[in-house]
C-alpha cells in the first residue's frame, strides 16, 4: 500500500458496507463482469453515432443542395457547423464533467442528440439546418469527453487498452455505415436526404436505455467525498470481493482546471496530448479527405479504386490497432505509428516516378498506420490525467485536435493548388516527423499505469 494513501485510509473511508473491509482485489485489477461489458457497449454505441453522424452529412447535403438552394459557402457552413460544435462541446464538456460528474451528460446527451437528429427531418430552411447541425456537434463533443473518460475509469486495467480501443473501431465502423445507408437511400427520390439525416436518430436512441442506468464513477465518487455511494456501486456491480479505490484529497481548484492542465506538474503531459493528437490528426483528414483527388493529381488512374483500398485500409488498420494496443508499451506504439507514418509518405513526396502499384500500396499502409495509431486517441489520452483532470484535459485535447483536421482539411487543397501535390505530401511529412520527436523526447509511458496512484500523484503539494 502506498504509505500515502495508508495515512489517509482512516479519514476518508466514510461508511462501511458490509464485507468491504474483507475486500481482496484492487478496483482495476477486478475481473471482466457482465458489467464491464455494458459499459463499453454503451460507450462504443455512443461514438457508433458520433461517426454516423458525421459521415452521413456529407451524402445528404449534396441531395439537398437543390431544394434548400445551397450555395458554395453554405455547403462548407453546414459541413462545418458539426465541427465547429464539436469544438465547442468538447471544450466546455470537460470543465462540466470533472467538476459534476461523468454520469449526467453521458445518461442523457444521446437521448438529446437522438430527438435534434429526429428533427433534421422537418427543417424548411438551410439556417434552421445549421442551427441543428451545430447543436448535433455540440452532444457529439459531449460524448466524445465522457465516454472515453467513463469507461477509463471503470474497466480493469489489463485490459483498459483493448476495451478503450473499441472505441476507435466503433467510429470508424458508423462513418462506414452512414456512407452505406446514404448509398441505399439516394433513390428514395428528391426527400431521400431527409430520411439519411432521419437515420442518424436511430443509434442515439438504441443506445439511450443502455445509458440511463449507468452508474457514476466511483473513482469520481470518493474524490468528491461520495464514498458511500461508490462502495454501494463496486458491491453491486463487481462484487463485495474489490476493494474501492482510495479517495486523494486533491487540493481544490481555486485557479480552474484549465490553469491546472498548464500547471508545472501537468503542462508537459497537456502539451504531448494535444500535439500527439493534432500531429495524428492533420495528415489523417488531410489525406483521407481528398485522397481519390491525391491519387489523381499523382496520375493514378482509378483514384476512385485506390481510395476504396484506402478507406479499407484505415478500416482493417483500427481492427488491427486493437489487437496490439495492450500488447506493446504505449509510448513505443505512438513513436513507431509516426515514424512508420512518416517513412511510408517519403517516398510519395520525394519519389517522381512511383509505380502506381506500389504509390496504392504505400497509401494502404500509411492509412493502416495512422488508423491503427487512432486507438492511442481513446486509450493513451485519457491515462494522461488525473480523476479530476480527465475530462478537462480529454476535452482541450479533442478541441485542439478539431482545429487542426479543420485547417488540414482547408489547407490541403490549396498547397496542392499553389505548391504541388507533392509538397503537401512533404508537409504531411514535417507534421508526422515533429509528432514523433516531441514524443520521444516528452511522452511518458502509461501502460499499466494505475488511475488511483495517478490520483495520488495529483494530491501532492508541487
Amino acid at each position: 500500500m502506498n504509505p500515502l494513501a495508508e495515512s489517509v485510509r482512516g479519514d476518508v473511508r466514510g461508511p462501511e458496507v458490509p464485507g468491504a473491509d474483507t475486500a481482496s482485489i484492487d478496483y482495476e485489477d477486478a475481473p471482466l463482469r457482465r458489467f464491464h461489458v455494458r459499459v463499453c457497449v454503451a460507450s462504443t454505441g455512443g461514438v457508433f453515432a458520433d461517426g454516423f453522424a458525421l459521415g452521413i452529412i456529407g451524402i445528404a447535403l449534396s441531395l439537398a443542395a437543390p431544394e434548400l438552394v445551397l450555395s458554395d459557402v453554405w455547403l462548407g457552413l453546414l459541413g462545418g457547423a458539426s465541427l465547429a460544435g464539436l469544438f465547442a462541446g468538447a471544450l466546455l464538456t470537460g470543465l462540466a464533467a470533472d467538476r459534476f460528474g461523468r454520469r449526467p451528460i453521458f445518461a442523457l446527451n444521446m437521448l438529446i442528440a437522438g430527438a435534434l437528429s429526429l428533427m433534421q427531418f422537418l427543417v424548411a430552411s438551410r439556417s434552421e439546418l445549421l442551427l441543428l447541425r451545430f447543436a448535433i456537434g455540440f452532444l457529439l463533443g459531449t460524448d466524445y469527453v465522457v465516454s472515453k473518460a467513463l469507461l477509463t475509469e471503470f474497466v480493469p486495467r489489463r485490459l483498459r487498452g483493448r476495451m478503450l480501443g473499441v472505441l476507435s473501431v466503433a467510429w470508424a465502423g458508423g462513418y462506414a455505415c452512414a456512407y452505406a445507408v446514404g448509398f441505399t437511400l439516394t433513390d428514395r427520390g428528391p426527400g431521400a436526404w431527409r430520411f439519411m439525416l432521419l437515420a442518424s436518430a436511430a443509434p442515439c436512441l438504441l443506445v439511450f436505455p443502455l445509458r440511463i442506468s449507468m452508474p457514476e464513477s466511483p473513482l469520481w465518487l470518493v474524490n468528491h467525498g461520495f464514498r458511500e455511494r461508490a462502495e454501494r456501486i463496486v458491491v453491486a456491480k463487481l462484487g463485495r470481493s474489490i476493494r474501492v479505490p482510495e479517495r486523494t484529497l486533491a487540493a481544490p481548484f481555486r485557479a480552474g482546471r484549465w490553469r491546472q492542465l498548464f500547471s508545472t506538474r501537468w503542462r508537459v503531459r497537456t502539451l504531448i496530448g494535444c500535439t500527439f493528437f493534432v500531429c495524428q490528426v492533420i495528415p489523417y483528414f488531410a489525406v483521407g479527405t481528398f485522397v481519390t483527388q491525391v491519387m489523381s493529381a499523382l496520375h493514378i488512374r482509378g483514384g476512385y479504386a485506390g481510395g476504396l483500398i484506402y478507406n479499407l485500409a484505415l478500416f482493417l488498420g483500427a481492427i488491427a490497432g486493437l489487437a496490439i494496443v495492450d500488447r506493446i508499451p504505449r509510448r513505443s506504439f505512438l513513436i513507431g505509428s509516426f515514424a512508420a507514418a512518416a517513412l511510408t509518405m517519403l517516398p510519395l513526396s520525394v519519389w517522381p516516378n512511383v509505380p502506381p502499384v506500389a504509390m496504392v500500396l504505400l497509401f494502404a499502409v500509411f492509412a493502416g498506420v495512422l488508423s491503427a495509431a487512432s486507438n492511442l486517441c481513446y486509450v493513451y489520452l485519457p491515462e494522461l490525467f488525473p480523476t479530476d483532470l480527465r475530462a478537462s484535459g480529454i476535452g482541450l485535447a479533442i478541441a485542439a485536435s478539431r482545429v487542426g483536421s479543420a485547417a488540414s482539411t482547408f489547407l490541403l487543397p490549396v498547397v496542392v493548388a499553389v505548391f504541388g501535390v507533392r509538397a503537401a505530401l512533404g508537409a504531411c511529412v514535417a507534421v508526422l516527423a515533429g509528432g514523433g520527436i516531441a514524443c520521444y523526447a516528452f511522452a511518458p509511458e502509461t501502460r499499466h499505469a494505475s488511475l488511483e496512484a495517478l490520483d495520488l500523484a495529483a494530491a501532492r503539494p508541487e
